[in-house]
């Protein structure tokens, strides 16, 4: 019998798919905890490298960019935006 796979494990399987990973940050972006947001951001980091590489891609600190990732983050939106783009994804606004 084959063990069975983690909650975790299997996010990040799935996160590997862009599609999947821009609709799990959107709703994510609904949450009225901004902290929300930025540690599923750590989870799609996670699968496009890591913090450790993202940082080399993005020249941002790593020690920063964990902290930028934490439930507390308070990340610059430079910060985020060149996060989010080395990603993969760009940040758009639409009309609600």
């Amino acid at each position: 019998m084959k063990p069975a796979i983690g909650y975790h494990d299997d996010l990040l399987k799935r996160l590997k798919d862009p599609d999947y990973a821009a609709a799990y940050l959107n709703g994510c972006l609904e949450d009225d905890d901004p902290g929300v947001f930025l540690l599923a951001l750590r989870d799609v980091a996670q699968v496009h490298g890591g913090v450790r590489q993202l940082a080399k891609k993005t020249d941002l600190n790593r020690e920063h960019l964990f902290r930028m990732l934490s439930k507390s983050g308070n990340p610059q939106f430079d910060s985020l935006r060149r996060l989010v783009n080395a990603i993969g994804f760009k940040l758009v606004l639409k009309s609600a």
